[in-house]
């Protein structure tokens, strides 16, 4: 199947505060050289931000991860979980058309989205609430037909209980997830007939559409506010954290400590380096000749006050904590090693980095 961007983009893309914190937390993940492995997460977070994927996400993204734009378009075209074009504002249906759901009804299923959504796959409804397609097989075989929906599973599907499903949600209301048909989870229909001591002990739902239900989530989008963000080995909020800052001092001294994002950290307070007004008169440096700076934290760079390989060249490690604290992407300095790498450019000389680029290979 071809996959190209949607014809209509929007001008700009930016992650909001929480989901930039986030995403530079995933890239610590990864070893310094690696960064473009968080190229799918990251994809993903602005999907769900934005709802799909748009041109100005995916070179976001390759900018942040200092790659070349066409690397990230590889990745978002290949990957069938990535939308390129606009999906419904309220859910993007997702049909099992796979031969367990395809004999017990599927086809009903995608009638209804034909009739209450668009006649085709990835076209919005009139009212631009909804979108939808038919995917390869999900997993639910034995709930079949199903349909994902956000991020849960509706199973046991009939025409008509879709179709009020749908209206549901044009509503403003949230189905519970899970088997629509009084199904527990997959049990057999016609009841247990092995561990029924199980029933004494299970919630109202089954795990899963339990704990939807429990947090009202389901056909939600990820849009930032989730807590705890899942960056736990930086230190940051979530409950694994919270609960080990209340462990005794003697236990904390014992517990493993977390591998450092750099290997040189500052020992005193962050202090700003020297900057500039603006470039001298010769003109700025390109400082996207530095591994890891893309066109935005260069535009960011020279809004502090550095426009020079060799202002870059004498920042100390307090300097560099300044820095780090200043352009929110805390480690990639010395990850990818900018000081020395400006020592090197401003002398005159180059780096591996600085040649692919002027190649046009980056």
């Amino acid at each position: 199947m071809l996959r190209r961007l949607h014809s209509e983009q929007p001008d700009s893309f930016a992650f909001t505060p929480a989901n930039q914190a986030w995403a530079e937390g995933q890239i610590t993940k990864y070893p310094e050289g690696r960064q473009a492995s968080a190229v799918i997460p990251l994809l993903w977070r602005a999907q769900e931000q934005e709802g799909w994927l748009t041109r100005p996400a995916i070179e976001g993204v390759a900018d942040m991860l200092g790659m070349a734009h066409i690397r990230a378009l590889e990745v978002a075209s290949f990957y069938f979980m990535f939308q390129l074009q606009p999906v419904g504002s309220v859910a993007h249906i997702q049909i099992c058309g796979t031969t367990s759901c395809m004999i017990c009804g599927a086809e009903s299923l995608i009638e209804v989205c034909r009739e209450k959504i668009a006649d085709t796959p990835h076209t919005l409804s009139a009212d631009g609430k909804f979108s939808w397609e038919e995917v390869e097989c999900l997993g639910a075989c034995t709930n079949a037909p199903m349909a994902q929906i956000g991020k849960d599973y509706y199973e046991d599907l009939t025409a008509e209980g879709f179709a009020k499903l749908l209206d549901d949600l044009a509503a403003g209301k949230v189905p519970t997830p899970g088997p629509q048909n009084g199904r527990y989870a997959s049990e057999p229909l016609s009841g247990l007939t092995s561990l029924t001591d199980y029933e004494s002990g299970k919630t109202q739902y089954n795990a899963s559409a339990q704990l939807a239900t429990d947090i009202g989530d389901t056909v939600k989008r990820i849009d930032g506010t989730e807590v705890p963000l899942l960056t736990p080995w930086l230190g940051k909020t979530g409950k694994a954290v919270k609960s080990a800052a209340k462990e005794p001092a003697a236990k904390k001294a014992k517990a493993p400590k977390p591998a450092k994002a750099v290997a040189d950290a500052p020992t005193g307070a962050a202090k700003k380096p020297r900057t500039l007004k603006g470039p001298r008169k010769a003109g700025a440096d390109d400082l996207k000749q530095l591994k890891g700076v893309g066109p935005k934290l260069e535009q960011t760079l020279n809004e502090l006050g550095f426009y020079h390989f060799d202002q870059v060249a004498k920042w100390t490690a307090d300097e560099i904590s300044w820095v780090d604290d200043n352009l929110k992407f805390k480690g990639r300095i010395e990850r990818d090693g900018w000081v020395d790498q400006a020592k090197t450019l401003a002398a005159g000389g180059e780096t591996a980095f600085s040649k692919k680029m002027k190649k046009g290979d980056v």
